[in-house]
């Protein structure tokens, strides 16, 4: 008998033909004689609508309301989740997040688990009921409901999976594994066998929407077995082979490449700042408030001085998060000294991401020429051990995308043109 946690996307609860077919396949977890915990999203697009009441009732919304609002979601679709097992002869019930507790810091939209309580979780498991819990949700002190961010589903079955001490987490979603790039921009792309938690984790965070960055992190810390599978195929009752997310000494030294996945994300804002003074704390005067508003800033750059003494700073923020950045920097101009502030929501950022860069020259070269080639202007550019990620033009993604895939020979031979 295992332990499983079974989580399920949007699209994979998309109206109750959709949820009819992932009680089916918990079903056949459970008959199989396994404990099951099901994690599952809100139906697809769903949170998107919530989200939006939000912004149309105030473009400056109270964290703490927001997570009100867009936690119904996942409530709705638990429920009927363990509504359908229940028709099929399967026992189940629904948790919601304030009821096992699944503990959180106080960072709402963007709140942070800190532990989980399995007691009444793990009776009911030995009880043979299948547990349905609502992701992207959790309590915080004061017993105020938080959400952990756009994509926190994941993180929520990845930390049930280490709380329950489950021997795997299978992620179903839309797409039957991680390929080396979104296949419906390079049809030549390929699906990768198994990818390491770092890649991973670093795909996730420049774009790679099959994972949440938070999520790879937490199974690479707590080392969470995890396989993302499609929940639309399996029509027989046999599953095709996904992609494991695993360490890096479970990756064979013949199946590693150079560069193992290339990413972008039209998500990103670009903000300036000019005439920052050129003196020691100022840079510290923009991005603490910053900050303090749980207000993630992905990129930096810093141009060399002026002769006046003052040099211009431009960073990114996801776009979700600018309007809050820009009101955050107009209220602290005084404190930080800049003189005008602009931002940009028409740029892209494109990530190549492999563990091979650790021992090869000249990656950084290849993309950069392979994008000149082709008039493709790099705005701003970020690395790290393992990836490379330049700030382009939006317009310019696509391209990009197909040129750097082809010049790092990621293209699956057998694959149509």
């Amino acid at each position: 008998m295992a332990r499983i946690v079974m989580k399920f996307g949007g699209t994979s609860m998309a109206g109750i033909e959709r949820i009819r077919s992932v009680a089916a396949r918990v079903k056949r977890e459970h008959d199989a004689g396994n404990q099951i915990a099901v994690v599952v999203s809100a139906m697809a697009g769903e949170t998107d609508r919530l989200v939006g009441f939000c912004r149309e009732a105030s473009s400056l919304y109270d964290p703490k309301e927001y997570d009100v609002v867009v936690s119904a979601g996942e409530q709705i679709t638990s429920g009927l989740l363990a509504i359908a097992l229940q028709a099929i002869g399967v026992q189940a019930r629904s948790w919601m997040g304030w009821q096992l507790p699944i503990r959180t810091s106080d960072g709402h939209a963007s709140a942070r688990i800190a532990d989980i309580d399995t007691v009444a979780l793990n009776a009911s498991l030995a009880a043979g009921e299948v547990a349905v819990i609502p992701g992207f949700q959790g309590l915080a002190a004061g017993e105020r409901v938080t959400t952990l961010g756009r994509g926190g589903s994941d993180t929520s079955a990845v930390a049930m999976a280490a709380a329950m001490k489950a021997d795997r987490c299978d992620i179903y979603t839309d797409v039957d594994g991680v390929y080396t790039t979104d296949p419906r921009i390079v049809p030549r792309a390929r699906k990768l066998k198994r990818v390491t938690y770092e890649e991973m984790l670093e795909l996730a965070s420049v774009g790679a929407k099959v994972l949440q960055t938070r999520s790879v992190g937490l199974a690479m810390k707590e080392s969470v077995r995890v396989q993302v599978l499609s929940s639309f195929v399996d029509a027989d009752g046999e599953s095709e082979p996904g992609t494991l997310i695993v360490g890096e000494e479970e990756i064979d030294e013949m199946e590693r490449q150079l560069i193992t996945g290339i990413a972008h994300d039209k998500n990103e804002a670009k903000v300036t700042l000019t005439a920052v003074s050129d003196r020691p704390g100022s840079v510290a005067s923009i991005f603490t408030p910053l900050a303090e508003a749980n207000i993630n800033v992905d990129m930096i750059v810093q141009n060399i001085a002026h002769s006046t003494g003052s040099t211009d700073v431009t960073f990114t923020v996801p776009q979700a998060e600018l309007a809050r950045a820009l009101d955050v920097l107009e209220k602290a101009q005084a404190d930080i000294g800049y003189q005008k502030l602009f931002h940009d929501t028409r740029v892209s950022k494109v990530s190549i991401v492999g563990v091979g860069m650790r021992s090869h020259a000249g990656v950084a070269a290849t993309m950069f020429k392979t994008l000149g080639e082709r008039g493709i202007n790099i705005q701003a550019i970020a690395t790290s051990e393992i990836k490379v990620s330049v700030l382009i033009e939006e317009d310019y993604t696509e391209l990009a995308v197909r040129v750097l895939h082809t010049a790092y020979g990621l293209d699956a031979e057998d694959a149509a043109a």
